[in-house]
């Protein structure tokens, strides 16, 4: 017998209705394991108990491990703008993972390699982050911008610096031309 424990398959009845090309990655019971659901993570997204669709990863803000809790900050998609989308925090969801196994790993190695560029800048008024993610199965980045709480959402001012923002951002990640 080996040194480390193997996890026994995920039963079909937790298994979440994955795409053709989707595969499970990892899986813990969340709760105390009767009727508490299961977190799963796939080469796709996040799973999380009571939800009916999967978390793509890079649809996850921000993701806490605690050592026994995983808490999870969804995006919400507030507009649509020339090239880039307006998002907010979504409440956070936390899942108490008594048996975690790889799920914190890949939750954090997901959403990590996701992020392809990321910066906070000051706009009128308050501030935003910059950011561009990759996609499974979609090419290229897909660029959000996250207003600070506070920061105007529909201000002419804003909305012009939030454009020049990630035209200048995209500039700096443009491939060189070979």
């Amino acid at each position: 017998m080996g040194l480390f424990r193997r996890k026994p398959k995920l039963p079909p009845a937790d298994r979440p209705p994955l795409a053709a090309d989707e595969r499970v990655l990892a899986w813990a019971a969340a709760g105390n394991g009767e009727g508490g659901g299961v977190v799963v993570a796939s080469n796709q997204g996040l799973w999380l108990p009571g939800r009916a669709h999967r978390l793509g990863w890079h649809d996850v803000l921000k993701a806490v491990w605690s050592g026994r809790e995983l808490t999870v900050t969804p995006a919400e998609r507030l507009a649509e703008h020339d090239g880039y989308l307006v998002v907010a925090d979504c409440p956070a969801e936390s899942h108490l993972l008594l048996d975690p196994g790889e799920v914190p790993h890949q939750v954090r190695q997901r959403v990590t390699r996701s992020v392809a560029y990321t910066r906070h800048h000051p706009v009128p008024g308050g501030a935003a982050r910059i950011a561009a993610r990759r996609v499974p199965g979609v090419d290229g980045l897909t660029w959000t911008v996250r207003l600070d709480p506070g920061t105007p959402t529909d201000a002419p001012e804003v909305l012009a610096e939030l454009d020049r923002l990630v035209a200048d951002a995209r500039a700096a990640t443009a491939p060189a031309d070979v």
